[in-house]
């Protein structure tokens, strides 16, 4: 555990590379949907965006959730720093706490507007694999790292929960939005815990009432617990619309466009509570 603390850099960037190429490789020999765009284009935007987003939060250094995590600690802040647990108890508990407040995170970013014209350009991509797991808005990046550092204070988990729950939300993020064929009793055993391939998908679709649910990324007992699960897509996985229906051409391939759709086009308005629960 001392190694993960002191080398969290290489041990961040090593999980990144080696579920990115995982998923990628996996995509190529099993497949769930045929693509509909230009995959070189797609992926140089996808990963443009991490590079942009990576440079941002450089920018907020001192308030990266780990960073906040030694804080809150020194000071004991925090629901965790102020209660004995075992170390294993400890860690997992902050890890489930965080990921549900990951979850209402996303649920904010669908139902207020302000968030929602940032969070739309994830949505945007007319494909989905494992590079949209990693597709956001700088800003919307920094809004996450602005309230996940308000969750640290609160919940005062330590620096390795903190930093194995990065590590896990990225790696679930692009598992979960793979373009991946998982077998479908896999999937069924796999589901109930976590958040899967065909579960995520759903949440991709153009139709309205589908894009507004399973907002979990990595544990899917959120969306039973809060309402927000849809099994399967109306139309199905193969006939299934993926982005957003006004954003259905070549454009949010492009990184120009994808950075500054914040600030220009129709503005999709995603209702606040009568569309998303199932």
């Amino acid at each position: 555990m001392d190694f993960i603390i002191e080398n969290q850099s290489s041990f961040r960037l090593g999980v990144f590379a080696g579920v990115l190429a995982a998923m990628m490789a996996l995509e190529a020999a099993l497949p769930r949907r045929a693509r509909t765009s230009a995959r070189v284009r797609r992926w140089s935007t996808n990963m443009a965006l991490v590079v942009v987003n990576t440079l941002a939060a450089r920018l907020l250094g001192p308030l990266v959730a780990g960073t906040v995590a030694v804080f809150a600690a020194q000071r004991e802040i925090g629901l965790f720093n102020m209660v004995d647990l075992p170390v294993l108890l400890a860690v997992l508990g902050g890890m489930v706490l965080l990921d549900m407040a990951i979850y209402w995170q996303h649920v904010a970013f669908h139902r207020l507007p302000v968030f929602w014209r940032f969070h739309k350009v994830h949505h945007a991509d007319r494909d989905i694999d494992a590079t949209t797991g990693v597709r956001f808005h700088p800003a919307e990046i920094v809004f996450s790292m602005l309230y996940k550092a308000v969750c640290v204070l609160v919940l005062g988990p330590s620096l390795l929960a903190v930093i194995l729950f990065e590590v896990v939300l990225n790696a679930s993020a692009m598992f979960n939005h793979a373009n991946l064929k998982l077998p479908l009793r896999l999937d069924r055993l796999i589901r109930p815990v976590f958040v899967t391939p065909d579960m995520h998908r759903v949440h991709h679709s153009d139709i309205e009432r589908e894009t507004n649910s399973n907002y979990g990324f990595c544990l899917s007992i959120w969306d039973r617990v809060f309402g927000s699960y849809i099994a399967q897509p109306e139309r199905g996985h193969d006939g299934m619309t993926i982005g957003l229906a006004e954003y259905q051409t070549e454009k949010p391939g492009q990184l120009l466009w994808s950075l500054a759709l914040p600030l220009a086009g129709p503005q999709r308005d995603m209702p606040a509570g009568k569309e998303h629960a199932e």
